[in-house]
């Protein structure tokens, strides 16, 4: 991952409705959830939400699948974990098992 991609994606994630809504799409799974579910499970108004999806999307975060009349936001789990590797990258001096085991899902 390049250091441009890095600084966007945290960038997203460092406002508070924008991380309640990854945090929220990360405990959902891979089925996602409507985006009217979204607003409604986290008091956001529609275009307010609209707003932070479009930050996450940009920032390859979450991705948009169309069921019928509904828009499903998932988390990009690729994403996530391409962020996460770059942030462990020779982490604790190449010393594994200082580190903490990473929990799969």
């Amino acid at each position: 991952m390049k250091i441009e991609l890095a600084v966007e994606a945290l960038a997203a994630l460092a406002q508070e409705s924008r991380l309640s809504i990854f945090r929220l799409l990360v405990q959902a799974g891979k089925e996602g959830v409507a985006a009217g579910a979204l607003g409604e499970r986290l008091g956001i108004p529609a275009a307010t939400l609209s707003f932070h999806l479009k930050t996450l999307t940009h920032a390859k975060l979450i991705k948009s699948r169309t069921e019928g009349r509904f828009v499903i936001y998932s988390a990009n789990f690729a994403g996530m974990d391409k962020l996460i590797a770059y942030l462990t990258e020779h982490c604790c001096a190449g010393d594994a098992t200082q580190c903490a085991p990473v929990k799969k899902c």
